[in-house]
């Protein structure tokens, strides 16, 4: 099959730093689909896995990227259930197996959900990743209750990313917090308003910009960003007994004594957890995926892909990821095979 790989890690600008190979076929599992792949999604991490994955050596085997997927179901391991060939399907994968930048792909099907019947493979392809990240982030780390959070706030740092314009739609909609997200563009600034932000405030200066909204402090904090580079202004934001949660690692220590003094709590979120631990929970990630295509279809949240490229070849996807690296994408880039 053809796919698009790495075997060392390299820049976005050097032609080698991603290229069109030729893979074997994937073998269901035992709780294993094979799906064909239609379109996927750029993000963040395929970029940082690009430079990490061959950073000590030549991989034993080609590194397939790809985190996010929409496509049908080819073949079935003997243990899946609720899924038949045929099924069009969505899924974000497992960060410790092979990618989407391939044309077929084996993935745990209890991480696997049927795709929202609404959108179009490039539309529905950037959703899965950034989704799954949102809804664990909000709900599972901290804990917002679904219909609550009436008198409460929560900023989203990174509202115009991928992350943060799903983030904005899921607690706009399905919960009752005062939703403050960052974006410091005019194009930007409006595209978060577009998605329901209640005020939009500018990332450069957090504190004062909070201040001048009239959020002096705020009671839950979403980091879909920097963490490194937004810690100090977190930890003197955050309301007393109120909550951060960040999906982006630090690169260097950070300070979490003044979160001490305020009883504030700290989380991180990685949707790669649950499939690369095989967690008791794995299977909450498909019924996660289940309920947004849900949400999706009924028209409440509505897709965030800005830009489509075309074609699995190694020269679209260095476009893509050079792109990411800009750090100036607004929404999520979709690549249809």
């Amino acid at each position: 099959m053809r796919a698009v790989g790495l075997t060392r890690s390299l820049p976005v600008d050097d032609p080698a730093c991603l290229e069109d190979l030729d893979r074997p076929a994937p073998e269901p599992g035992p709780l294993d689909l094979v799906v064909r792949v239609a379109a996927t999604s750029v993000n963040p991490v395929d970029a940082k896995q690009r430079m990490r994955a061959g950073s000590a050596g030549p991989p034993a085997e080609p590194v397939v990227l790809g985190y996010d997927a929409v496509g049908k179901v080819e073949a079935m391991g003997g243990e899946v259930s609720g899924f038949a060939v045929g099924d069009r399907v969505w899924y974000a994968g497992d960060i410790g197996r092979p990618g989407a930048n391939a044309e077929l792909q084996a993935v745990d099907h209890r991480i696997v959900a049927r795709a929202p019947a609404r959108l179009d493979d490039a539309d529905a392809a950037v959703l899965p990743l950034t989704g799954l990240t949102a809804w664990e982030g909000l709900f599972d780390r901290l804990r917002v209750a679904e219909g609550g959070g009436a008198g409460r706030s929560l900023l989203i740092i990174g509202g115009a990313g991928g992350v943060g314009s799903i983030a904005i739609q899921i607690a706009r909609r399905l919960t009752d917090l005062t939703v403050i997200a960052t974006a410091s563009r005019s194009e930007t600034q409006a595209w978060c308003r577009e998605l329901g932000a209640h005020d939009v405030v500018d990332h450069r200066d957090l504190v004062a910009s909070c201040g001048a909204a009239g959020h002096t402090s705020v009671d839950l904090i979403f980091n879909a960003a920097d963490t490194d580079a937004h810690w100090d202004a977190m930890v003197e934001l955050i309301a007393p007994q109120g909550s951060i949660c960040a999906i982006v690692g630090t690169r260097k220590p950070v300070d979490i004594a003044p979160l001490h003094r305020k009883s504030a709590s700290f989380a991180w979120e990685l949707m790669f957890t649950r499939p690369v631990f095989a967690t008791p929970d794995i299977g909450r990630q498909g019924e996660i995926l289940a309920g947004l295509a849900d949400l999706v279809d009924a028209g409440t949240l509505v897709t965030t892909r800005r830009e489509t490229l075309e074609g699995l070849t190694a020269a679209t996807l260095r476009d893509a990821h050079a792109r990411i690296e800009s750090g100036r994408t607004i929404g999520k880039i979709a690549v249809v095979y």
